[in-house]
C-alpha cells in the first residue's frame, strides 16, 4: 500500500496556502497626446519614442519578469499595443486578454477579484495613470504609491497570504536604475 502525501504530486502548491505570487503592473508605454479626429481618447495611440523606448526597456527586463502566465490589458488603444510590445519583445508564448477592471478610470479595488482568479498565472496588468500605481498603493497597504510612475514603467509585487501587504519585487521606470526599495 502507498502511503497518502499530504501534498499533490504536481509540486504545486493546495489551494489557500498562501504561497507567493508575482503581479507586474505595467503602465503603457508613451502615447499620442492628440486624439484621432472622430475618435474618443481610447484610440490614442503610441508614439514612435514610445513604442522604442518599451521595446528597449522591456527587453532590459526579460530575465526579471521570468515566468509570467498572461498578460490582461485594459481595451484602450495604448495598453494594447504596449502589452503587444512586451509579448513580443520578451516572447512570451501565453494568453493575452482585454479586461475592463484596467480601464482608467475603474475603482481602486476592482482589480481585486481579477487578481484572485488568476493567482497562480502570475500576470502582468498593463493599464494607465493614475490606476496602476493606486492598484499597487492599495496592495502594499500604502495610502498613495511613494513615486510617480512615468510611461514605461513596470511595477513588480510579490503577494503572499490574502489579506498581508504586498512586496515589492522591483520598480522599473524607463531609462531608469531597477530599484528594489523605495524610499518616500
Amino acid at each position: 500500500m502507498y502511503p497518502v502525501l499530504p501534498y499533490p504530486l504536481t509540486g504545486k502548491p493546495l489551494p489557500g496556502e498562501g504561497v507567493d505570487v508575482k503581479v507586474y503592473l505595467v503602465r503603457h508605454a508613451q502615447a499620442d497626446s492628440d486624439v484621432p479626429e472622430g475618435l474618443d481618447d481610447g484610440a490614442r495611440p503610441l508614439t514612435g519614442k514610445g513604442r522604442h523606448a518599451a521595446e528597449k526597456h522591456f527587453k532590459s527586463l526579460h530575465r526579471r519578469m521570468h515566468g509570467a502566465g498572461l498578460i490582461l490589458m485594459s481595451p484602450l488603444v495604448r495598453a494594447v499595443q504596449t502589452a503587444q510590445i512586451l509579448s513580443v519583445v520578451q516572447d512570451l508564448d501565453v494568453p493575452v486578454r482585454v479586461h475592463r477592471s484596467l480601464l482608467p478610470d475603474m475603482p481602486v479595488g476592482s482589480h481585486e477579484r481579477l487578481l484572485e482568479e488568476h493567482r497562480d498565472e502570475d500576470p502582468i496588468l498593463v493599464g494607465h495613470n493614475p490606476s496602476i500605481p493606486a492598484m499597487a498603493a492599495h496592495l502594499m497597504k500604502l495610502a498613495q504609491f511613494p513615486r510617480s510612475v512615468p510611461t514605461g514603467t513596470v511595477i513588480a509585487l510579490e503577494l503572499e497570504k490574502h489579506g498581508e501587504p504586498a512586496r515589492l519585487v522591483f520598480f522599473a521606470a524607463p531609462g531608469e536604475d531597477v530599484l528594489e526599495e523605495l524610499k518616500p
